[in-house]
């Protein structure tokens, strides 16, 4: 019986001593692992064809090479393809190396915001899709002027701007063409309820025409508080059938937008968006019109204006009449402050 309680005070020991080891290798490894963490929150980019190499060099720029190293170590037990995992990842501050290796070897993306705002053209859209998407700017802007597209989605090529209203929309990274403009479509759509369809019927209007509107409103004044006047001035011409002479449509019409002066020439440009020539809208946004220019639009101020001059002093701001000779009047204050300083273009 002693031998016997010997020999198994020599087995409980052995067993004591493993668990212990075992332990304590556990608890080296729960540190290691578990117990290093992230001091700032970044978003880690997997890119298209990129490389695992590469890939742990980043995180080693990102957080360190010890923690790069823990990261690479891990994917002994589930390798990481960075082919396979592609897409942006928000990597919070106080995140330590298995949490971090387990949410790129899961896949498990972040949505980023994409906002876009003050651009004139789909091509700037794309550009803007560009630089903060996986998809470049030149595929995007293929794919918007595909003519099936806006077909599809019941716009024409002059008429499909309308559809770009400017805000914050939250995509994965590695959203496609596609996924991009369904999301604006359904905010376009979101955007145009029963409500503002309304509004626009009362004001004879359908809403790519107040889209179409509001880009000339946009592209008259920054002013946000002379948009609605600037919009009801443009109504009433609607109104009495006049022309409705806006130069930011013969700025269009000619293809340069930074014109400070239009001139004589430039009102004979034969063109369905010259308003000088033509009456009524043009056929489409001159520019991607922002939520403030629609609701302008669709909550005009009424009044009997039927002219606007730029202040002589270029501060931004109009003069709004509804008497030609007093408009003729600004028009020469705001000619000769031009001459003043020397503006001939």
């Amino acid at each position: 019986m002693k031998k016997l309680s010997k020999t198994l005070k020599i087995w409980l020991y052995s067993i004591s001593t493993f668990v212990v080891l075992v332990a304590a290798i556990g608890i080296y490894e729960y540190v290691r692992f578990f117990g290093q963490k992230t001091e700032k929150e970044v978003m880690v980019y997997i890119y298209p064809d990129m490389a695992r190499d590469a890939l742990m060099d980043s995180l080693a720029v990102y957080f360190g090479e010890d923690m790069a190293d823990k990261v690479e170590t891990l994917c002994l037990y589930k390798d990481l393809n960075p082919q396979s995992r592609r897409g942006a990842y928000n990597v919070k501050a106080g995140t330590s190396p298995f949490y971090l290796w387990r949410k790129l070897t899961h896949g498990s993306q972040s949505p980023i915001n994409f906002t876009f705002n003050n651009k004139r053209t789909l091509k700037d859209f794309a550009e803007a899709v560009g630089e903060t998407m996986m998809i470049s700017a030149d595929s995007m802007y293929n794919y918007i002027s595909n003519p099936e597209v806006y077909k599809e989605l019941g716009f024409t090529k002059e008429t499909f701007p309308a559809m770009f209203i400017p805000d914050t929309y939250e995509f994965y990274w590695t959203a496609s063409a596609k996924t991009i403009i369904k999301k604006l479509h359904e905010n376009y759509e979101a955007f145009w309820n029963e409500g503002r369809r309304e509004q626009a019927k009362s004001l004879g209007l359908t809403p790519v025409q107040v889209s179409t509107l509001a880009s000339i409103v946009e592209e008259e004044t920054a002013q946000k508080a002379e948009k609605p006047i600037v919009a009801g001035l443009y109504l009433n011409r609607l109104r009495i059938g006049m022309k409705l002479q806006a130069d930011p449509t013969v700025k269009f019409a000619v293809g340069n937008t930074q014109l400070r002066r239009i001139l004589n020439k430039h009102l004979t440009i034969d063109s369905p968006y010259n308003t000088y020539l033509y009456a009524g809208l043009p056929p489409g946004p001159i520019r991607l019109s922002d939520k403030s220019s629609l609701l302008a639009v669709l909550n005009a101020k009424k009044h009997n204006y039927l002219y606007m001059c730029a202040k002589e002093d270029f501060s931004g701001t109009h003069r709004f009449t509804a008497s030609l000779s007093e408009h003729n009047y600004n028009a020469y204050l705001y000619q000769t402050a031009l001459n003043r300083r020397g503006i001939k273009k």
